[in-house]
């Protein structure tokens, strides 16, 4: 069983900075000086309350100032964990498993639908089908050190289609390579929006928190439509990085 992390702490309690202060301002230095490591889990509330001898409102609103600070993220069944280090990914052509690798990350990731469907006038016109062709409709959640990272969703052609037991295992574009798929471009669109209520749940957020989006179409090289994906990010631990020049 994972033992949290207590905040070895002296509380003065006729000091006029509130209680909660004095608790919250050294677990943020604990964590900004890496003392608590990424992931790891800290004290709950119940817990750090009684072994503090202050109430219960005080304990959780200590942690609430870290959370509110994108310093930890408290999930049911997870507890409260010191939130992991944002991914910088640059926008380039590559695939979000192989960018978290890259980074020192072990991405974790659980396919949540796997559908064939009939293309209508929207999936035909996305992936230049005709209607009725078959699409693979896929949703995965992506996730590091146990904290949710992404909800993925992407049409694919059919015969691209890799199998649900390799979505779950391996990147999309990994798939794609082992059937001797290369993508050689792709467009891009960077947005944000507030998460639905599904979302909020499988990212442990508050409905209607903000999230980045990107849509992209992937090609081959000889212009074939390979994917469309429309992805969404938890900006507390997500963000895009580009480079752009002068003319």
């Amino acid at each position: 069983m994972e033992t949290p992390f207590q905040l070895n702490v002296t509380i003065e309690r006729n000091s006029a900075i509130p209680l909660y202060q004095q608790i919250a301002e050294p677990l943020e230095q604990a964590i900004i000086s890496g003392e608590v490591a990424p992931g790891e889990l800290v004290e709950d509330e119940i817990s750090m309350a009684k072994r503090l001898q202050v109430s219960r409102p005080t304990a959780r609103r200590a942690l609430q100032e870290l959370v509110n600070r994108g310093l930890l993220t408290r999930r049911r069944g997870v507890g409260t964990r010191v939130t992991p280090s944002q991914i910088h990914r640059p926008l380039e052509l590559s695939s979000l498993n192989d960018d978290l690798i890259k980074a020192g990350f072990n991405p974790t990731t659980r396919v949540l639908s796997y559908e064939i469907i009939e293309a209508g006038p929207r999936e035909a016109q996305l992936l230049n089908l005709s209607e009725g062709d078959g699409v693979l409709l896929t949703t995965r959640l992506r996730s590091i050190d146990g904290q949710p990272l992404a909800i993925l969703t992407n049409h694919l052609p059919i015969e691209l289609a890799p199998e649900w037991g390799e979505l779950q295992r391996d990147g999309l574009y990994d798939c794609l390579a082992n059937r001797g798929i290369k993508i050689a471009s792709a467009t891009q669109v960077i947005g944000a929006r507030s998460a639905t209520s599904r979302e909020a749940e499988l990212f442990g957020e508050d409905t209607r928190a903000p999230l980045l989006t990107m849509e992209r179409t992937a090609y081959t090289e000889d212009g074939k439509v390979v994917e469309v994906g429309n992805h969404v990010y938890r900006p507390s631990l997500y963000s895009f990085r580009f480079t752009v020049f002068s003319n």
